[in-house]
């Protein structure tokens, strides 16, 4: 998986592709799913949810510019599998799952993994974790129609936001970087496809647009 589907496409950082290889992607699938976990693709999991493909998560990661003594945000946790992976990278990960039986779940899976430098939180994802802010990095695993500003709000000076971007047919992977001077900077990295993010911040303009 890491040397043909990963590093093969141009994933290079040394530290993704070993943490990479450390964490059994087969243990954050259903067991029927487990001959197909290493696999490039998505998978389903519980709850209408996914596990993203394995290269579009190393690419997150990469693009995050992630160091030993950060302490990232992650808005949906899922299977656990990407929180996992942050735990081997990062000083410390907070990570918002708004579904309480994959957030118990992936508490396990993280338990299992010798995670302990994870804080897992039930809620509202599109509102972030103010009580831990601010943020070096957020890493955002579902898609919406624009940042919720809550979440540009948590990062941190210098900071890095990592975002799928769009509606259901057309999603693309952005960065934003909050700069010296208190402004944004986004660059857009390809196209995309992850479960919609579901929260009182991410529809919001779309539902109901007179009242902007």
């Amino acid at each position: 998986m890491v040397e043909e589907q990963i590093r093969a496409r141009g994933v290079c950082d040394a530290r993704i592709l070993a943490a990479m290889r450390e964490v059994p992607r087969h243990l954050f699938v259903p067991r029927d799913r487990w001959t197909e976990a290493y696999e490039d693709r998505p998978l389903p999991t519980a709850w209408g949810q996914t596990i993203s493909q394995p290269y579009i998560v190393a690419r997150m990661l990469e693009l995050a510019e992630l160091e030993p003594g950060q302490r990232v945000l992650e808005i949906g946790t899922g299977s656990g599998y990407q929180t996992a992976l942050l735990s081997r990278l990062v000083r410390e990960v907070c990570s918002v799952e708004r579904i309480h039986a994959l957030l118990e779940e992936a508490r396990e899976r993280l338990a299992v993994q010798g995670a302990t430098d994870v804080r897992l939180l039930e809620a509202d994802g599109t509102l972030g974790w103010r009580e831990f802010a601010p943020y070096d990095r957020v890493v955002v695993a579902a898609a919406a129609p624009r940042v919720p500003e809550a979440l540009k709000d948590q990062l941190g000076d210098r900071g890095i936001l990592v975002i799928p971007v769009g509606g259901a047919a057309i999603q693309r992977l952005e960065v934003w970087r909050r700069t010296p001077v208190g402004g944004w900077q986004c660059s857009r990295h390809g196209e995309c496809r992850f479960v919609p993010l579901l929260g009182r911040d991410a529809w919001r303009e779309e539902q109901h647009p007179s009242q902007n």
